[in-house]
């Protein structure tokens, strides 16, 4: 497994050992008690007013919708997210009984990271990714008009970087984590002057 990050201050172990694989354990399983244990993460994650507008489609490894969510991620993701135990996609609903629902990406945002901080407390590691066809999602899962895909999200457990084959997403997986630096993060009375 992948070095935690560095930081210049501590910061929570979940966010430290948080990282983006794409080797995994392609005879590993997410258990049932796992899988409920992401949802509710995600589940409980904040969302404005409470509108609650996160859903998940569901597909488990060996399962017809696993299949479905595989063929709808683009090639270079087919290539790696195959082997993982779970795959997700994140849909925000935009309306609800009083109309347009507001900050819908934000929301499902904060529930995807709910999911993803769950997996490391579990011993997983999970993907985000944006290269895959929220039409073919749509049409395939029979989404209704207001219930729009945003993320693809896999689970499972990780594998030696050699299973991905090809060179350069070996060298990819073992690169280390980078972050810009603090002061050109955050900033203070004027857009440039670091807070910090």
């Amino acid at each position: 497994m992948r070095k935690p990050a560095v930081t210049s201050v501590p910061i929570a172990s979940l966010m430290a050992e948080r990282w983006s694989p794409r080797a995994y354990d392609a005879s590993a399983v997410v258990t049932p008690d796992q899988l409920r244990a992401l949802l509710e993460a995600a589940r409980w994650a904040p969302s404005f007013g409470n509108t609650q507008p996160a859903r998940y489609l569901v597909g488990v490894r060996g399962t017809p919708a696993f299949d479905a969510i595989l063929a709808t991620l683009n090639s270079g993701n087919q290539a790696w997210a195959r082997r993982a135990s779970l795959l997700l996609i994140g849909v925000m609903v935009t309306t609800n009984a009083k109309g347009e629902v507001p900050y819908t990406e934000y929301g499902l945002g904060l529930a995807s990271e709910n999911l993803v901080l769950q997996a490391v407390e579990l011993g997983l590691i999970a993907h985000q990714m944006a290269g895959f066809s929220a039409e073919a999602v749509q049409s395939t899962f029979s989404l209704p008009a207001d219930a729009v895909p945003k993320v693809a999200i896999a689970v499972g457990s990780p594998a030696h970087p050699d299973v991905l084959e090809e060179d350069w997403r070996i060298e990819r997986e073992r690169a280390d984590r980078v972050r810009i630096p603090l002061e050109e993060f955050a900033f203070t009375e004027k857009w440039g002057n670091p807070a910090l």
